[in-house]
């Protein structure tokens, strides 16, 4: 567990800005109408909502959020939940959708330029430290260690790095560190990642959490904007440059991770659901009696905007018809109506109807599950009608054929999915 959870000096010092614009096309059909972080996370949430909160529970009290890509049930999620901040209080809270501030034809390009784009924003703003996040990863992390660190440190930059088996690290960018943990390198999606000095299985991946003092910042976003040759991207451009030219230091994740007491100690929880598969795994985890991410924390509550609903209900009592849910999360609006759950995840909504069978399914809202049908490891798509009878995940070639079937035998099934089925 956390030792402190005070809003810190430093993070009322602080803005947070949340790179919120990509699709996330590794989740398929589940981003053709929505960003990844405004995809739907453990029952009630959106995965933006981790980031965010992270930023409210450390204390920071300003904070942008650059959109892109079909943001507009994104800007409707974050106008909902998100509008508590008040200029009063010297709180704030912008989005900032790409507007083509700088011409009529450039979108964000990068990372770096969704925050050079902007820089007239935040500088109305003068904070005096700045930190840049991903909107699009589950984790619960005091930014307040990591700008601490940043300033003891008196680096140029702070990288928040996640500590990862070696070979595992190929798929990240990868810091390279001395043994005070200077970044000495940055290494993109190496064949052979970097170790940690004195541990050799062991290597640290980038998180895409950035800690800057906001001047430094500016000018880097100023240099990097007249450099022709540039990506405009932090990982790329940015970072890489400060390291040859400047001090980058690492700030490792398991000293800034918020643990509640029912939550493993041996775990700094951090995923990116960013494939079908991680995705139903986070969702299907949290089932788990006590599972490695505690979304019960009241100390770190994950903040989000809460539909008004009626509560769960669970109708029918007879043999073959019984309303019940084993090891498995049910939200607010849902009718279980002589149906079954078993490790399953239901967000706000749903309906079942009665001899219906869930197991390991992840549904999310306004789902409508016939009569009969059977579902097992899948994935139903917002507004998603099963028909009576239907089965799903049973039989591996016929699924294929009708829906999207991962390798590890996950089965996405959305509308269009449904409409184009004939029998």
């Amino acid at each position: 567990m956390a030792e402190n959870r005070r809003a810190g000096p430093l993070a009322r010092e602080t803005m947070a800005y949340v790179l919120a614009g990509g699709r996330g096309s590794r989740l398929m059909e589940m981003t053709d109408s929505r960003a990844k972080p405004a995809v739907f996370f453990g029952g009630k949430t959106r995965i933006i909502d981790f980031a965010l909160s992270n930023a409210i529970n450390s204390g920071i009290r300003r904070i942008g959020v650059a959109t892109q890509y079909k943001a507009h049930s994104l800007i409707r999620h974050l106008q909902n939940g998100w509008n508590f901040l008040r200029p009063g209080r010297n709180e704030s809270f912008d989005i900032l959708p790409a507007s083509q501030r700088v011409s009529e034809d450039q979108w964000y390009a990068g990372t770096a330029d969704a925050v050079y784009q902007n820089i007239d924003i935040i500088e109305s703003y003068a904070p005096r430290y700045i930190v840049i996040l991903a909107g699009d990863h589950v984790y619960k992390m005091d930014y307040e260690i990591m700008l601490q660190q940043h300033v003891d440190s008196g680096a140029d930059v702070t990288v928040g790095c996640l500590e990862v088996p070696r070979m595992e690290a190929v798929a990240f960018g990868v810091m390279h560190v001395d043994e005070n943990y200077n970044i000495t390198d940055f290494v993109e999606k190496p064949a052979d990642p970097p170790a940690i000095p004195g541990r050799p299985d062991t290597a640290l991946a980038s998180m895409g959490i950035y800690v800057f003092e906001t001047n430094f910042l500016m000018d880097q976003l100023r240099r990097d904007a007249a450099d022709p040759g540039s990506s405009r991207d932090f990982g790329k451009n940015i970072i890489p440059h400060i390291v040859k030219h400047g001090r980058a230091v690492a700030h490792r994740f398991n000293l800034s991770v918020v643990r509640s007491e029912n939550e493993p100690d041996d775990e700094a929880y951090w995923r990116d659901v960013g494939t079908v598969d991680a995705y139903w795994q986070a969702n299907i985890d949290l089932t788990d009696i006590i599972p490695p991410l505690d979304i019960y924390d009241r100390d770190w509550p994950i903040w989000t905007y809460a539909d008004v609903v009626p509560p769960a209900k669970f109708v029918h009592d007879e043999d073959g018809r019984r309303g019940s849910a084993i090891s498995s999360l049910v939200s607010g609006d849902c009718i279980i109506s002589g149906g079954q759950l078993h490790r399953s995840l239901l967000f706000t909504g749903v309906r079942q109807r009665s001899y219906s069978m869930l197991d390991h399914a992840v549904v999310l809202p306004q789902c409508r599950i016939g009569r009969h049908a059977r579902i097992t490891r899948a994935v139903l798509d917002r507004g998603v009608e099963i028909p009576d009878g239907l089965v799903i995940g049973e039989d591996p070639e016929l699924d294929a054929k009708r829906f999207r079937r991962t390798a590890n035998g996950i089965c996405l099934v959305t509308k269009p999915m449904i409409d184009r089925l004939t029998y």
